[in-house]
């Protein structure tokens, strides 16, 4: 194993004013010539980026820093590229110790990496969140074997910590703050998302499956552990974007994903749905996939802590609005859409077992079908269990 830790990178970690086009010269330099084995060691002190870094068609590299906000890879005067660092085609990359702020675009993206760790990492973006920043703060996607562990995302237009169409993944002990989702996992299957802070967000932790994507299924992630804190800000996702639907005020949400089990989660004051389980028809966008699955299957939500407290539902989304209509300030914990396969269905109009939505033994956590179906004429309350016979 080789450091690749220059004499010139010594001196200008002295000082964030000294030849800061050189210094990000010699960084684009060491990450071309790093060979396998290598450790990429970046300096402490702010170092200012003029375009994207990138590793590429690389094996068993670390790039580390000398500790978040010890080491900020700044990216404010941006003018070319659009990610701070992209990571492609490689295999054991681990990314550790350093702060990532204020790109373009995707903060971290890596895709077509077979083992990519991202460790104590901090990637945001300053200032009042805003829809012109990125998607993406971390961003694996086409990925297998991914741990984001310890790491912290602020800011994204989209996602904090967002892993799509990806395989074997660990998120834990990480944070996501104000962000329009705090944490996603997306047509992604084997996925454990556990011990994490996701507060403050538009919405807390996500499971989506969406269609038109390569990989066309998700399923078997399982969410635990969690605090789902507070995920009252507002939707400030750009015209267009998925997550655009979200409302204000969710705490945890699966779309049309498979196989989830969703237990012993603190999910606390999130105003509008604390959980929800629903289909992509929620969306009313248009289903041109043929190949997608529109409907949610195998959700289990148990045991998970959920607060007393009445709580006003947004009234910026017109869910929220038809929330407050139906429901005042007793909106219920857990909502389900309610709009199911009628291929999966008895002669009684119910969920065949092999396709179940399961909800029991929550901690103040009432349930609902909001029975979007029926235009949500009939949405009522259903006591506190469902379907887990």
């Amino acid at each position: 194993m080789r450091l690749i830790y220059t004499l010139a990178l010594f001196c200008c970690a002295a000082s964030t004013a000294v030849a800061q086009p050189e210094l990000e010269k010699q960084i684009l330099t060491q990450m071309i010539m790093a060979e396998e084995g290598d450790v990429v060691e970046l300096p402490a002190g702010t170092i200012r980026l003029s375009g994207s870094l990138s590793l590429d068609d690389k094996k068993n590299v670390t790039v580390r820093g000398a500790g978040e906000g010890k080491t900020i890879l700044s990216f404010k005067g941006q003018t070319q590229g659009a990610e701070g660092l992209k990571v492609t085609n490689c295999a054991n990359i681990v990314l550790e110790q350093f702060t990532i702020e204020d790109s373009k675009g995707d903060l971290i993206k890596t895709q077509n990496v077979t083992g990519i760790v991202f460790r104590h990492i901090t990637a945001q973006w300053t200032g009042k969140p805003k829809k012109t920043n990125g998607s993406y703060a971390l961003y694996p996607v086409q990925c297998q074997r991914v741990t984001i562990e310890h790491c912290t995302a602020i800011g994204a237009s989209d996602a904090g910590i967002y892993v799509g169409q990806s395989d074997s993944v660990w998120v834990r002990n990480s944070v996501a703050r104000y962000n329009v989702a705090g944490i996603e996992i997306e047509n992604t299957t084997n996925a454990w998302v556990y011990d994490n802070l996701a507060e403050n967000n538009t919405g807390g932790i996500l499971v989506f499956d969406l269609p038109d994507l390569p990989k066309k299924r998700g399923g078997f992630v399982e969410v635990r552990n969690n605090k789902v804190y507070k995920n009252n800000y507002k939707n400030f996702a750009p015209k267009g974007n998925i997550v655009g639907n979200v409302p204000p005020g969710t705490g945890i949400m699966v779309l049309a994903s498979n196989d989830v089990d969703i237990h012993h989660n603190d999910i606390q004051r999130n105003k509008t749905a604390s959980t929800a389980i629903v289909s992509y028809f929620i969306t009313e966008i248009e289903v041109k996939d043929k190949d997608y699955n529109p409907y949610p299957a195998r959700v289990t939500v148990r045991e998970n802590l959920y607060s007393k407290e009445r709580k006003m539902p947004t009234l910026k989304n017109k869910m929220g609005v038809l929330f407050f209509l139906k429901f005042g300030r007793k909106v219920p914990e857990i909502l389900y859409d309610g709009i199911q396969n009628p291929e999966w269905t008895d002669k009684n109009g119910l969920l065949k077992p092999e396709y179940r939505i399961c909800v029991r033994n929550n901690v103040n956590g009432t349930f609902a079908n909001i029975k979007a179906s029926d235009g949500f004429k009939h949405m009522e309350r259903e006591g506190r269990n469902l379907g887990c016979e």
